[in-house]
């Protein structure tokens, strides 16, 4: 047995692979008792059953309660863990929410974190912001303020700016409140140049143009010419139009004086450059405004010359068109061989005007005339034919006929609004244009005396005034032509043969006359011999033969070289 015992002291677990660790102990005990001990040992451990269960049963007895006590809190323990491990279920199931928010949490603390930082660096460059954000502001303020340069600075500035941070929204932002400003001070500049300013300051708002850099070359001269224009136009719309002579005077002083400046300005500020780039070529630009300006002069000059209706006002309106046409050509602008055609029109209107205006006169005054006999007025010492003298007055024989003195006063009128701007080229035109007057005061008499009845008395009244009509008012006409335009006079004696009609109605009247013998009617005679004194209602006949010493008598008056006074007016 004994020796057994040290190959059976090897493994124990081999031996009783039973035995647990606590149990390890008692088995290595038991293996070393002997066989005595070891039949022994099973009464010893039922003794030792025995006196631990009797210690077991007086343990209960004595502390029951505890027991119970413990029941319970081994039954409350257990729901208690039951609670736990549903809870703990629970919260298993919670977790992956915890978890995606404890994600969001960090990844919003993140962004916090981000914001924060920004936050701090731009409390740090707080100042630096304020200024870039007050820029425009600042710029707008410089602008109505006038300070161009520095407004620029600004724009080149934050035009910097843009290019270096293209990405930057504040930047962008700023860049286009900046061009908003840009386009306002490009305005005010433009507003400048249609104002009255002279070249210093034409110089400096074209350089502003330049940096500004809106414009090309060739449209930079458009702009500033156009804007020149403008000016010009608003000058010449604050004058009265009502007025055609105020208005052409002072249309004609505004192109004078400021289109011959807006021309030299253009000169000074662009400078031709033929041989270089074909940008600063402006290709007759200059000459294509200025040949509009000066056409659009000559089309007003068109428009407003007829409403113009004197003379004296024709002849200044035409010495300062030529004043300024000749200040024009100094920069290459005379336009003073365009003015004749266009003052020929209007002198010719006017002249055609009055004289229809004699005639209308005439015929008003002929057909409301009273055939009565007026009292004779002796003629004056000087005669109407005179040429050496510069005034011409009209016979005082023409006021015993009423219809030629106010025809007559008509055709002086005319001469007069004539004889201060009498072209040259309209010498013939006019002359024909006072004969048609006087045949249509010939073509008038001719019909009122065929379609109305006059009395005896009343149709040598009317003789008289045709043998007047051909003997004084038609030399005189010609005479006061003549001193319009010098050898004039022939040009309106030679039509006398148009009044042909009015000189057979006069040899008629005098073939049909009857010399009466006897007659009781005491005949008188006026102090000049024209006419015979009414009396009881009948005018006195005159014999052939004294009629024709009378008719001899005014011819010879009228062709006595000292019968008018030349005074232009009647």
């Amino acid at each position: 047995m004994e020796s057994e015992t040290p190959s059976g002291d090897a493994p124990v677990t081999d031996l009783l692979p039973l035995a647990s660790m606590s149990q390890q102990p008692y088995v290595s005990e038991l293996l070393s008792f002997t066989l005595d001990r070891l039949q022994k040992e099973p009464e010893l451990l039922r003794v030792d059953a025995e006196r631990i269960r009797r210690q077991m049963q007086e343990e209960a007895v004595g502390n029951y309660r505890s027991f119970i006590l413990a029941a319970d809190a081994l039954l409350a323990i257990r729901e208690e863990v039951s609670s736990i491990d549903k809870h703990l279920k629970s919260m298993i199931a919670e977790i992956p929410k915890l978890t995606s928010g404890c994600t969001e949490f960090s990844e919003s603390a993140e962004q916090i974190l981000e914001k924060r930082k920004m936050n701090q660096t731009l409390l740090a460059n707080h100042s630096t912001l304020l200024d870039l954000l007050e820029i425009p502001q600042l710029m707008d303020t410089c602008v109505r303020n006038g300070n161009y340069d520095e407004a620029l600075d600004l724009e080149a500035f934050v035009c910097k700016l843009s290019t270096m941070h293209p990405k930057l929204p504040v930047i962008q932002a700023l860049a286009v409140e900046v061009h908003q400003t840009t386009q306002s001070l490009l305005s005010q500049l433009l507003q400048k140049l249609k104002s009255n300013i002279q070249l210093p300051e034409c110089l400096r708002i074209i350089g502003y143009l330049r940096r500004i850099g809106v414009f090309s070359e060739y449209e930079m001269r458009l702009q500033f010419l156009r804007c020149r224009e403008a000016w010009l136009t608003g000058i010449l719309e604050d004058l009265d139009q009502r007025n055609a002579y105020e208005y052409l005077k002072g249309m004609v002083n505004c192109h004078r004086m400021h289109l011959f400046d807006v021309v030299n300005q253009y000169r000074a500020i662009f400078a031709d450059d033929t041989s270089g780039s074909e940008e600063n070529y402006d290709g007759g630009l200059l000459f294509s405004w200025a040949t509009h300006q000066i056409t659009s002069h000559l089309k007003t000059l068109k428009f407003m010359l007829p409403k113009i209706s004197e003379g004296g006002s024709l002849s200044n309106i035409l010495d300062q068109c030529m004043y300024c046409a000749m200040g024009l050509g100094w920069v290459g602008l005379d336009f003073r061989g365009l003015l004749p055609p266009l003052f020929e029109e209007a002198v010719l209107n006017l002249f055609s005007k009055n004289m229809a205006t004699a005639v209308e006169n005439f015929q008003l005054v002929l057909d409301s005339h009273r055939w009565v006999p007026l009292p004779a007025v002796g003629f004056p010492a000087n005669s109407f034919g005179d040429e050496s003298n510069e005034d011409v007055t009209p016979p005082s024989s023409l006021m015993e006929h009423p219809p030629l003195a106010v025809f007559v006063n008509g055709v002086s009128a005319a001469m007069n609004e004539l004889r201060p701007c009498a072209p040259i080229r309209l010498k013939h035109l006019l002359a024909q244009e006072l004969v048609k007057g006087l045949q249509a005061v010939s073509d008038s008499l001719l019909r009122y005396n065929t379609t109305r009845m006059l009395r005896e008395n009343e149709s040598q009244l009317f003789l008289s005034l045709c043998r007047a009509f051909i003997e004084v008012a038609y030399p005189h006409c010609a005479t006061c032509f003549s001193r319009c335009y010098t050898g004039g006079a022939s040009l309106v004696t030679d039509a006398k043969n148009l009044f042909d009609g009015i000189g057979r109605l006069l040899a008629n009247s005098r073939s049909r006359e009857i010399p009466r013998q006897g007659n009781s009617l005491e005949r008188k005679v006026s102090e000049n011999g024209n006419l015979p004194v009414v009396e009881d209602g009948e005018a006195a006949k005159v014999e052939e033969p004294e009629r024709n010493g009378v008719d001899d008598k005014e011819e010879q008056s009228d062709n006595n070289p000292q019968t008018a006074e030349k005074n232009g007016e009647a």
